[in-house]
Protein backbone atom coordinates (compact mmCIF):
# COMPACT_ATOMS: atom_id res chain seq x y z
CA UNK A 1 0.00 0.00 0.00
CA UNK A 2 2.42 2.54 0.90
CA UNK A 3 4.42 1.59 -1.98
CA UNK A 4 1.00 2.26 -4.42
CA UNK A 5 1.01 5.96 -2.77
CA UNK A 6 4.75 6.84 -3.27
CA UNK A 7 5.32 5.14 -6.65
CA UNK A 8 1.46 5.53 -7.71
CA UNK A 9 -0.11 8.16 -6.14
CA UNK A 10 -2.91 6.25 -4.62
CA UNK A 11 -4.42 7.57 -1.39
CA UNK A 12 -3.52 5.58 1.80
CA UNK A 13 -7.11 6.20 2.88
CA UNK A 14 -8.66 4.49 0.14
CA UNK A 15 -6.43 2.04 0.27
CA UNK A 16 -6.50 0.89 3.64
CA UNK A 17 -10.25 1.29 4.04
CA UNK A 18 -10.64 -1.78 2.46
CA UNK A 19 -8.22 -3.95 4.13
CA UNK A 20 -9.16 -2.80 7.67
CA UNK A 21 -12.74 -3.64 7.33
CA UNK A 22 -11.97 -8.14 6.96
CA UNK A 23 -9.70 -7.10 10.36
CA UNK A 24 -10.35 -7.59 13.93
CA UNK A 25 -10.02 -4.05 15.37
CA UNK A 26 -6.65 -4.65 17.02
CA UNK A 27 -5.07 -6.00 13.66
CA UNK A 28 -6.84 -2.81 11.81
CA UNK A 29 -4.89 -0.39 14.52
CA UNK A 30 -1.69 -1.77 13.71
CA UNK A 31 -2.08 -1.74 9.79
CA UNK A 32 -3.63 1.90 10.57
CA UNK A 33 -0.28 2.69 12.97
CA UNK A 34 2.46 1.60 10.68
CA UNK A 35 0.74 3.00 7.08
CA UNK A 36 -0.25 6.18 8.58
CA UNK A 37 2.80 6.62 10.39
CA UNK A 38 5.71 5.24 7.92
CA UNK A 39 4.30 7.57 5.29
CA UNK A 40 3.79 11.02 8.42
CA UNK A 41 7.70 10.40 8.91
CA UNK A 42 8.99 9.29 5.24
CA UNK A 43 10.86 11.97 4.48
CA UNK A 44 12.66 12.38 8.00
CA UNK A 45 12.83 7.92 7.28
CA UNK A 46 14.51 8.77 3.92
CA UNK A 47 16.89 11.14 5.28
CA UNK A 48 18.03 8.38 7.13
CA UNK A 49 17.95 5.87 4.76
CA UNK A 50 19.86 8.23 2.17
CA UNK A 51 23.12 8.02 4.79
CA UNK A 52 22.53 4.34 5.30
CA UNK A 53 22.76 3.51 1.52
CA UNK A 54 26.14 3.42 -0.69
CA UNK A 55 24.00 4.17 -4.06
CA UNK A 56 20.55 5.66 -4.09
CA UNK A 57 17.98 2.27 -4.96
CA UNK A 58 16.28 2.38 -8.59
CA UNK A 59 12.70 3.24 -8.82
CA UNK A 60 11.90 -0.23 -9.61
CA UNK A 61 12.83 -0.83 -5.85
CA UNK A 62 10.57 1.52 -4.13
CA UNK A 63 9.12 -1.64 -2.72
CA UNK A 64 12.79 -2.20 -0.91
CA UNK A 65 13.02 1.38 0.02
CA UNK A 66 9.66 1.51 1.79
CA UNK A 67 9.86 -1.74 3.36
CA UNK A 68 13.39 0.21 5.02
CA UNK A 69 11.10 3.47 6.15
CA UNK A 70 8.77 1.53 7.86
CA UNK A 71 11.61 -0.69 10.27
CA UNK A 72 12.96 2.48 10.63
CA UNK A 73 9.13 3.73 11.40
CA UNK A 74 8.94 0.63 14.16
CA UNK A 75 12.58 1.06 15.53
CA UNK A 76 11.96 4.92 15.98
CA UNK A 77 8.75 5.50 16.98
CA UNK A 78 6.95 2.22 18.08
CA UNK A 79 8.36 -0.10 21.14
CA UNK A 80 8.78 -2.95 18.74
CA UNK A 81 12.54 -4.67 20.07
CA UNK A 82 15.17 -3.82 17.66
CA UNK A 83 16.40 -7.44 17.03
CA UNK A 84 13.07 -8.56 16.24
CA UNK A 85 12.55 -5.81 13.53
CA UNK A 86 16.08 -6.58 11.76
CA UNK A 87 15.39 -10.35 11.84
CA UNK A 88 11.74 -9.74 10.54
CA UNK A 89 12.37 -7.29 7.83
CA UNK A 90 15.15 -8.60 6.35
CA UNK A 91 13.23 -12.03 6.06
CA UNK A 92 10.30 -9.72 4.41
CA UNK A 93 12.49 -9.41 1.49
CA UNK A 94 11.89 -12.36 0.42
CA UNK A 95 8.05 -11.97 0.23
CA UNK A 96 9.13 -9.02 -2.43
CA UNK A 97 10.76 -11.89 -4.49
CA UNK A 98 13.91 -9.21 -3.66
CA UNK A 99 16.00 -11.93 -1.99
CA UNK A 100 19.53 -10.17 -2.87
CA UNK A 101 17.91 -6.91 -0.66
CA UNK A 102 18.03 -9.44 2.51
CA UNK A 103 21.75 -8.55 3.31
CA UNK A 104 21.34 -4.74 2.42
CA UNK A 105 18.06 -4.44 4.59
CA UNK A 106 19.67 -6.51 7.51
CA UNK A 107 22.99 -4.18 7.14
CA UNK A 108 21.28 -0.85 7.07
CA UNK A 109 19.26 -1.66 10.06
CA UNK A 110 22.54 -2.91 11.77
CA UNK A 111 24.28 0.33 10.82
CA UNK A 112 21.48 2.07 12.15
CA UNK A 113 21.28 0.99 15.62
CA UNK A 114 24.85 1.54 15.92
CA UNK A 115 25.06 4.92 14.89
CA UNK A 116 21.45 6.41 15.02
CA UNK A 117 21.77 8.79 17.38
CA UNK A 118 23.99 10.76 14.52
CA UNK A 119 22.11 9.67 11.75
CA UNK A 120 18.94 11.42 13.38
CA UNK A 121 20.90 14.55 13.50
CA UNK A 122 22.43 14.44 10.26
CA UNK A 123 18.53 14.08 9.16
CA UNK A 124 17.16 16.52 11.56
CA UNK A 125 19.80 19.06 10.27
CA UNK A 126 17.66 20.32 6.65
CA UNK A 127 14.52 21.91 8.45
CA UNK A 128 12.25 19.96 5.46
CA UNK A 129 13.47 16.37 6.53
CA UNK A 130 13.56 17.09 10.45
CA UNK A 131 9.61 18.17 9.23
CA UNK A 132 9.39 15.13 7.29
CA UNK A 133 7.79 17.54 4.03
CA UNK A 134 9.29 18.18 0.57
CA UNK A 135 11.39 21.13 0.27
CA UNK A 136 9.17 22.47 -1.61
CA UNK A 137 5.89 22.25 0.81
CA UNK A 138 8.36 23.74 3.54
CA UNK A 139 9.47 26.73 1.88
CA UNK A 140 5.71 27.83 0.36
CA UNK A 141 4.47 27.44 3.99
CA UNK A 142 7.38 29.32 5.53
CA UNK A 143 7.14 31.82 3.28
CA UNK A 144 3.86 32.68 4.26
CA UNK A 145 3.30 31.82 8.05
CA UNK A 146 7.08 32.45 9.31
CA UNK A 147 6.11 32.99 12.51
CA UNK A 148 4.23 29.85 12.80
CA UNK A 149 6.54 27.42 10.50
CA UNK A 150 7.44 24.97 13.79
CA UNK A 151 4.23 25.31 15.01
CA UNK A 152 2.20 24.33 11.55
CA UNK A 153 4.64 21.31 10.81
CA UNK A 154 4.80 20.16 14.29
CA UNK A 155 0.84 20.26 14.35
CA UNK A 156 0.67 18.13 10.79
CA UNK A 157 2.74 15.36 12.83
CA UNK A 158 0.46 14.83 15.58
CA UNK A 159 -2.41 12.18 15.37
CA UNK A 160 -5.65 14.06 14.98
CA UNK A 161 -8.59 13.33 17.35
CA UNK A 162 -11.78 11.35 16.59
CA UNK A 163 -14.04 14.62 16.24
CA UNK A 164 -18.17 13.85 16.29
CA UNK A 165 -20.41 16.41 15.20
CA UNK A 166 -24.13 15.35 16.78
CA UNK A 167 -27.15 15.73 14.38
CA UNK A 168 -28.89 17.88 15.90
CA UNK A 169 -32.51 16.06 13.70
CA UNK A 170 -32.04 13.03 15.84
CA UNK A 171 -30.27 13.82 19.17
CA UNK A 172 -28.45 16.84 21.33
CA UNK A 173 -24.88 17.59 22.05
CA UNK A 174 -25.97 17.06 26.16
CA UNK A 175 -27.89 13.96 25.85
CA UNK A 176 -25.37 12.15 23.26
CA UNK A 177 -22.37 12.96 25.67
CA UNK A 178 -24.51 11.30 28.57
CA UNK A 179 -24.65 8.15 26.18
CA UNK A 180 -21.20 8.32 25.30
CA UNK A 181 -20.26 8.25 29.04
CA UNK A 182 -23.07 4.94 30.07
CA UNK A 183 -21.17 3.35 27.43
CA UNK A 184 -18.02 3.78 28.81
CA UNK A 185 -16.78 6.41 26.10
CA UNK A 186 -14.42 9.29 27.21
CA UNK A 187 -15.88 12.23 25.82
CA UNK A 188 -14.66 16.00 25.69
CA UNK A 189 -16.12 19.31 24.01
CA UNK A 190 -13.99 20.55 21.50
CA UNK A 191 -13.32 24.15 21.30
CA UNK A 192 -14.89 24.96 18.31
CA UNK A 193 -17.90 23.84 16.48
CA UNK A 194 -21.45 24.31 18.25
CA UNK A 195 -22.14 20.75 18.39
CA UNK A 196 -18.74 18.85 18.21
CA UNK A 197 -17.35 16.21 20.79
CA UNK A 198 -13.80 14.85 20.72
CA UNK A 199 -13.92 11.04 21.72
CA UNK A 200 -10.15 9.46 23.51
CA UNK A 201 -8.78 5.90 22.53
CA UNK A 202 -9.03 4.23 19.71
CA UNK A 203 -12.75 3.37 19.04
CA UNK A 204 -14.34 2.29 15.51
CA UNK A 205 -16.59 5.00 14.68
CA UNK A 206 -19.24 2.30 13.89
CA UNK A 207 -19.39 0.56 17.29
CA UNK A 208 -20.51 3.99 18.91
CA UNK A 209 -23.81 3.90 20.07
CA UNK A 210 -26.51 5.54 17.51
CA UNK A 211 -24.50 4.93 14.44
CA UNK A 212 -26.73 3.26 12.24
CA UNK A 213 -29.50 5.53 13.44
CA UNK A 214 -27.75 8.49 12.74
CA UNK A 215 -26.71 10.06 15.93
CA UNK A 216 -23.94 11.41 14.49
CA UNK A 217 -21.40 12.15 11.65
CA UNK A 218 -17.43 12.12 11.52
CA UNK A 219 -16.64 15.74 11.41
CA UNK A 220 -13.28 18.36 12.80
CA UNK A 221 -14.63 20.56 14.96
CA UNK A 222 -13.02 23.69 12.35
CA UNK A 223 -15.01 21.82 9.50
CA UNK A 224 -18.35 22.49 11.33
CA UNK A 225 -17.89 26.00 11.14
CA UNK A 226 -18.71 26.18 7.46
CA UNK A 227 -22.28 25.25 7.78
CA UNK A 228 -22.39 27.55 10.95
CA UNK A 229 -21.06 30.73 9.02
CA UNK A 230 -23.66 30.33 6.12
CA UNK A 231 -26.51 29.42 8.63
CA UNK A 232 -28.94 28.14 6.56
CA UNK A 233 -32.77 29.64 7.24
CA UNK A 234 -36.11 28.15 6.77
CA UNK A 235 -37.21 28.55 2.97
CA UNK A 236 -34.53 29.15 1.80
CA UNK A 237 -33.07 27.59 -1.40
CA UNK A 238 -29.05 26.22 -0.48
CA UNK A 239 -26.18 25.24 -2.69
CA UNK A 240 -23.34 23.32 -1.26
CA UNK A 241 -20.91 23.09 -4.50
CA UNK A 242 -18.05 20.26 -4.47
CA UNK A 243 -20.01 18.50 -1.90
CA UNK A 244 -18.20 15.11 -1.33
CA UNK A 245 -17.98 13.39 1.20
CA UNK A 246 -21.35 14.93 2.43
CA UNK A 247 -20.33 16.30 5.87
CA UNK A 248 -21.22 19.41 5.48
CA UNK A 249 -24.17 18.70 3.30
CA UNK A 250 -25.35 16.67 6.05
CA UNK A 251 -24.57 19.75 8.52
CA UNK A 252 -26.85 22.29 6.93
CA UNK A 253 -29.60 19.50 6.91
CA UNK A 254 -29.26 19.33 10.25
CA UNK A 255 -29.05 22.99 11.19
CA UNK A 256 -32.12 23.63 8.93
CA UNK A 257 -34.38 21.16 7.81
CA UNK A 258 -36.48 23.41 5.86
CA UNK A 259 -34.70 24.59 3.38
CA UNK A 260 -34.34 23.36 -0.10
CA UNK A 261 -30.69 21.87 -0.45
CA UNK A 262 -28.65 20.93 -3.34
CA UNK A 263 -25.40 18.95 -3.36
CA UNK A 264 -23.28 18.81 -6.29
CA UNK A 265 -19.83 16.70 -6.94
CA UNK A 266 -18.27 15.68 -10.21
CA UNK A 267 -17.33 12.09 -9.44
CA UNK A 268 -20.11 9.35 -9.00
CA UNK A 269 -18.50 7.60 -6.97
CA UNK A 270 -18.05 10.40 -4.38
CA UNK A 271 -21.37 11.35 -4.91
CA UNK A 272 -22.67 7.96 -3.85
CA UNK A 273 -20.64 8.43 -0.16
CA UNK A 274 -22.80 11.52 0.14
CA UNK A 275 -25.79 9.72 -0.22
CA UNK A 276 -25.13 6.96 1.88
CA UNK A 277 -24.10 9.57 4.37
CA UNK A 278 -27.38 11.96 4.09
CA UNK A 279 -29.27 8.56 4.44
CA UNK A 280 -27.35 6.60 7.34
CA UNK A 281 -28.31 10.56 9.11
CA UNK A 282 -32.07 10.03 7.89
CA UNK A 283 -31.51 13.65 5.24
CA UNK A 284 -33.53 12.46 2.59
CA UNK A 285 -34.54 15.59 1.14
CA UNK A 286 -31.38 16.89 -0.36
CA UNK A 287 -31.08 17.10 -4.47
CA UNK A 288 -27.73 15.82 -5.83
CA UNK A 289 -25.86 16.07 -8.96
CA UNK A 290 -23.18 14.90 -10.08
CA UNK A 291 -21.64 17.33 -12.37
CA UNK A 292 -19.28 19.92 -12.24
CA UNK A 293 -20.21 23.10 -10.33
CA UNK A 294 -18.38 25.24 -12.64
CA UNK A 295 -20.26 24.02 -15.66
CA UNK A 296 -23.74 25.37 -15.08
CA UNK A 297 -25.59 24.48 -18.30
CA UNK A 298 -25.02 20.89 -16.71
CA UNK A 299 -27.18 20.76 -14.07
CA UNK A 300 -28.85 24.62 -12.77
CA UNK A 301 -32.44 24.96 -13.52
CA UNK A 302 -31.58 28.69 -13.39
CA UNK A 303 -33.35 29.70 -10.35
CA UNK A 304 -30.86 31.09 -7.69
CA UNK A 305 -30.03 30.37 -4.97
CA UNK A 306 -30.05 32.40 -1.38
CA UNK A 307 -26.78 30.94 0.23
CA UNK A 308 -24.22 28.83 -1.54
CA UNK A 309 -21.24 26.65 0.57
CA UNK A 310 -18.07 26.23 -2.02
CA UNK A 311 -15.66 24.22 -0.17
CA UNK A 312 -13.30 24.89 -3.19
CA UNK A 313 -10.84 21.90 -4.45
CA UNK A 314 -7.66 22.80 -2.93
CA UNK A 315 -4.07 21.65 -1.77
CA UNK A 316 -5.85 19.95 1.70
CA UNK A 317 -2.64 20.95 3.38
CA UNK A 318 -4.67 22.06 6.22
CA UNK A 319 -5.91 18.58 6.93
CA UNK A 320 -2.21 16.32 6.92
CA UNK A 321 -1.91 15.00 10.27
CA UNK A 322 -5.53 13.28 8.81
CA UNK A 323 -3.94 12.01 5.86
CA UNK A 324 -0.18 12.23 5.83
CA UNK A 325 -0.22 11.31 2.19
CA UNK A 326 -0.67 14.29 0.93
CA UNK A 327 3.10 15.21 1.53
CA UNK A 328 3.30 12.61 -1.35
CA UNK A 329 0.06 13.34 -3.31
CA UNK A 330 0.60 17.19 -3.97
CA UNK A 331 3.25 19.23 -6.28
CA UNK A 332 4.65 22.52 -6.03
CA UNK A 333 2.95 22.93 -9.65
CA UNK A 334 -0.74 22.10 -8.33
CA UNK A 335 -0.97 24.82 -6.49
CA UNK A 336 -1.09 27.65 -9.73
CA UNK A 337 -3.73 25.22 -11.25
CA UNK A 338 -5.94 25.00 -7.73
CA UNK A 339 -5.88 28.94 -7.01
CA UNK A 340 -6.89 28.72 -10.76
CA UNK A 341 -9.94 26.42 -10.72
CA UNK A 342 -10.64 27.86 -7.19
CA UNK A 343 -11.34 31.78 -9.19
CA UNK A 344 -13.24 29.97 -12.12
CA UNK A 345 -15.59 28.20 -9.60
CA UNK A 346 -16.28 31.47 -7.33
CA UNK A 347 -16.92 33.67 -10.76
CA UNK A 348 -19.42 30.53 -12.51
CA UNK A 349 -21.26 30.05 -8.98
CA UNK A 350 -21.70 33.70 -8.39
CA UNK A 351 -23.79 33.30 -11.15
CA UNK A 352 -26.38 31.41 -9.52
CA UNK A 353 -26.63 33.67 -6.25
CA UNK A 354 -29.70 35.76 -5.59
CA UNK A 355 -29.37 39.53 -4.97
CA UNK A 356 -28.90 39.81 -1.24
CA UNK A 357 -27.48 36.10 -1.33
CA UNK A 358 -24.39 35.18 0.59
CA UNK A 359 -21.55 32.60 -0.68
CA UNK A 360 -19.17 31.15 2.19
CA UNK A 361 -15.71 30.37 0.51
CA UNK A 362 -13.58 27.23 2.22
CA UNK A 363 -10.83 25.62 1.73
CA UNK A 364 -8.48 23.15 4.15
CA UNK A 365 -5.42 24.84 2.53
CA UNK A 366 -2.96 27.24 4.78
CA UNK A 367 -1.42 28.97 1.76
CA UNK A 368 -3.12 32.14 1.13
CA UNK A 369 -2.29 31.81 -2.84
CA UNK A 370 -5.49 29.51 -2.58
CA UNK A 371 -7.32 31.67 -0.07
CA UNK A 372 -7.15 35.24 0.29
CA UNK A 373 -5.52 35.95 -2.83
CA UNK A 374 -8.38 34.21 -4.73
CA UNK A 375 -10.62 36.34 -2.43
CA UNK A 376 -8.61 39.36 -3.09
CA UNK A 377 -8.61 38.27 -7.13
CA UNK A 378 -12.72 38.07 -7.10
CA UNK A 379 -13.36 41.58 -5.86
CA UNK A 380 -11.88 43.20 -8.01
CA UNK A 381 -13.17 41.32 -10.67
CA UNK A 382 -17.48 41.41 -9.19
CA UNK A 383 -18.67 44.84 -8.72
CA UNK A 384 -20.93 43.24 -6.85
CA UNK A 385 -19.39 41.41 -4.56
CA UNK A 386 -18.32 42.78 -1.34
CA UNK A 387 -16.73 40.97 1.75
CA UNK A 388 -18.26 40.46 5.18
CA UNK A 389 -16.14 40.51 8.04
CA UNK A 390 -16.16 37.23 10.45
CA UNK A 391 -16.50 38.66 13.66
CA UNK A 392 -14.41 35.32 15.89
CA UNK A 393 -12.58 34.39 18.60
CA UNK A 394 -11.05 31.78 16.71
CA UNK A 395 -8.29 31.41 13.87
CA UNK A 396 -6.46 34.52 12.73
CA UNK A 397 -7.37 37.95 10.86
CA UNK A 398 -6.20 37.74 7.83
CA UNK A 399 -6.36 40.74 4.80
CA UNK A 400 -9.49 38.64 2.89
CA UNK A 401 -11.32 36.06 5.69
CA UNK A 402 -9.62 34.24 8.49
CA UNK A 403 -7.44 31.52 8.70
CA UNK A 404 -7.11 28.32 11.07
CA UNK A 405 -3.81 26.77 11.18
CA UNK A 406 -3.50 22.89 12.56
CA UNK A 407 -3.07 22.45 16.05
CA UNK A 408 -4.83 25.87 16.78
CA UNK A 409 -7.92 25.01 18.91
CA UNK A 410 -7.09 21.29 18.08
CA UNK A 411 -8.62 21.39 14.83
CA UNK A 412 -7.35 20.87 11.13
CA UNK A 413 -6.57 24.14 9.37
CA UNK A 414 -9.45 25.88 7.78
CA UNK A 415 -9.68 29.07 5.42
CA UNK A 416 -13.04 31.04 5.60
CA UNK A 417 -14.12 33.91 3.54
CA UNK A 418 -18.09 35.33 3.54
CA UNK A 419 -19.16 37.32 0.11
CA UNK A 420 -22.62 38.76 -0.19
CA UNK A 421 -24.30 39.84 -3.13
CA UNK A 422 -24.81 43.61 -3.20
Amino acid sequence: MLTSVVKDGKSLGELIRSRQQSMEAREAARLQELTYGTIRWSYRLDAVVAQLLKKPLRNKDTDVKVLLWQALYEIIYMRTPDYAVVSSYATLTNKLRKGWAKSLVNASLREFLRSRDQLLKNADSKPAAKHSVPDWLFNRVNSDWPQQTDEYFTACNQKAPLVLRVNTQRSNRKDYVALLNDEGAVASLPELGNDSIAIEGGVRVEALPGFEDGYFAVQDSAAQLAAELLDPQAGERVLDACAAPGGKTAHLASLQADIRLTAIDNEASRLNRVQENLRRLQHNEVTLHCADAGELDSWWDKHPFNAILLDAPCSALGVMRRHPDIRWLRRDSDIDALADIQLGLLQSLWQTLAAGGRLVYVTCSVLRQENEQVIAAFLTRQPDACEVDIDAAWGQKCQHGRQILPGQHNSDGFYYAILAKQ
